[in-house]
């Protein structure tokens, strides 16, 4: 194929027929005058072979009796040996043969670029697999027992809404890394790239953090009249050194990581630091009965510890503890994607020190926004319609619920709402023998307003 011919197919449909116009204006009784081409070629900036090439096709039109229009732009070529994709063959192959597309290209017997077009073309999808919890039968009934006491006991058209979830604080522990084993960076080709080392990637510095979080409340123009953030408290110890080195003298302050985070540690930073934070940060207006929900590491505290019923029964406020569901991370705020949004940002600031770190993670923690923070309470809720749909399982993709499209258009709901048939059959599920046994999470009043 040569370059006019090249260029007629890339040339617009509107162009070819002003081209044509042109020509016929110039012509008489199929002849082009003199000059025609030339001027053509230069009026539309085209070469002479197109021009003529067009003038040819649109004689072949007139002589058929068909009106001298030309059709469109030609967009690529087809190409009458290219492979189909056999989906049987395809579901025949196993997870582990479909784990890469080298993998396929010998199961299939097709070249990498055959799967390329055909995952561009979207008859293949790519798919990160992430590994479930394993969930017995009374971990799916405590799930679906949980997720049900967290509606409204009342219907209202056939659907009913969740708890507002205003007077529940959520925390978690979360391990922050100086640097990551492996990353990825965009270089230009004459840059060198990044080196970095350290003595052992098995033992890379890291710290441990317990956050709290509530969900934050807005005013009637958007502004958050209280953000939700309760605060992050790292666990950390100041010592001193105990040694000389060629970084510090002996005898030097140096902040140092808690690696061994003990029931005593949990216990000190949840009495002297968590619920003295929430009753400082607690908006005035609200209730004060408040629940801490945690999960259920062996370092957490019951929640009939004495030592924290005198702290968390003073100052007017009544704060209780509360358990989630065992192997249920889809059911806490920080590890359903809090956690995930400040560790994101974390790696994209630089730091060589423990007190660094502790610094770039509490300053990230402060400038996420309370709409951030209020986006992941309408996830969980998302979540916990799903784990009623599943009855307590955990084989669903976390769902997406396009917040940003919703504040575009009719603003992001206060809560969300289930259909009255899903909980009706989560009653009945929770109802039969085999899951009615223990008190765990009382769904008594959902299960009346039923007429359970």
């Amino acid at each position: 194929m040569d370059n006019g011919q090249r260029q007629t197919l890339h040339l617009s449909s509107s162009i070819k027929n002003n081209v044509v116009q042109f020509l016929l204006k110039h012509s008489h009784d199929g002849v082009l005058a003199r000059g025609a081409v030339m001027e053509a070629a230069d009026t539309f900036s085209i070469s002479r072979k197109t021009v003529y090439r067009l003038w040819k096709a649109t004689k072949e039109q007139m002589q058929r009796g068909e009106p001298a229009i030309m059709e469109g732009k030609i967009r690529g070529y087809h190409h009458v040996d290219r492979l189909d994709l056999d989906e049987e063959k395809v579901r025949n192959l196993s997870t582990f043969e479909r784990s890469s597309l080298r993998k396929m290209t010998v199961k299939l017997n097709v070249s990498k670029s055959t799967l390329d077009h055909w995952v561009k073309q979207g008859k293949l999808r790519p798919h990160t697999n992430a590994i479930k919890h394993a969930l017995t039968n009374m971990n799916k009934v405590a799930r679906a027992r949980w997720s049900r006491s967290q509606l409204q006991p009342q219907i209202t058209q056939g659907r009913v809404q969740y708890q507002s979830m205003h007077n529940v604080v959520h925390i978690d522990e979360k391990w922050f890394y100086m640097t990551k084993v492996s990353d990825i960076y965009y270089l230009l080709p004459d840059e060198d790239e990044p080196y970095r080392s350290c003595k052992s990637k098995r033992y890379i510095t890291k710290v441990m953090f317990m956050c709290a979080v509530s969900r934050p409340q807005f005013g009637m123009d958007g502004q958050a009249t209280y953000d939700g953030k309760v605060g992050i408290f790292p666990f950390t110890e100041v010592l001193l050194a105990q040694r000389k080195s060629k970084n510090r003298a002996r005898g030097t302050m140096e902040t140092k990581s808690i690696n061994s985070v003990t029931k005593a540690v949990m216990r000190d930073c949840l009495i002297n630091k968590i619920i003295p934070a929430i009753k400082a940060k607690w908006p005035v207006w609200a209730s004060k009965d408040i629940y801490i929900q945690q999960d259920n590491a062996t370092p957490h505290i019951s929640a009939m510890d004495a030592d924290f019923q005198v702290v968390a029964n003073s100052d007017g406020f009544k704060i209780q503890l509360i358990c989630q569901p065992p192997n249920s991370p889809d059911t806490n705020i920080l590890d359903l994607g809090f956690f995930r949004a400040i560790q994101s940002l974390q790696h994209e600031k630089p730091c060589n020190t423990v007190d660094e770190l502790v610094g770039n993670v509490c300053s990230l923690f402060a400038e996420l926004s309370p709409q951030t923070l209020n986006r992941v309470f309408l996830r969980l809720q998302a979540c916990l319609t799903e784990i009623l749909q599943c009855r307590g399982g955990n084989g669903y993709k976390v769902p997406h619920i396009n917040t940003d499209r919703l504040q575009r258009t009719v603003g992001i709901p206060n809560v969300l709402e289930v259909e009255e048939n899903v909980v009706r059959d989560v009653l009945h599920y929770l109802q039969m023998p085999e899951n009615n046994g223990g008190s765990i999470y009382d769904i008594g009043p959902q299960s009346n307003a039923f007429g359970f």
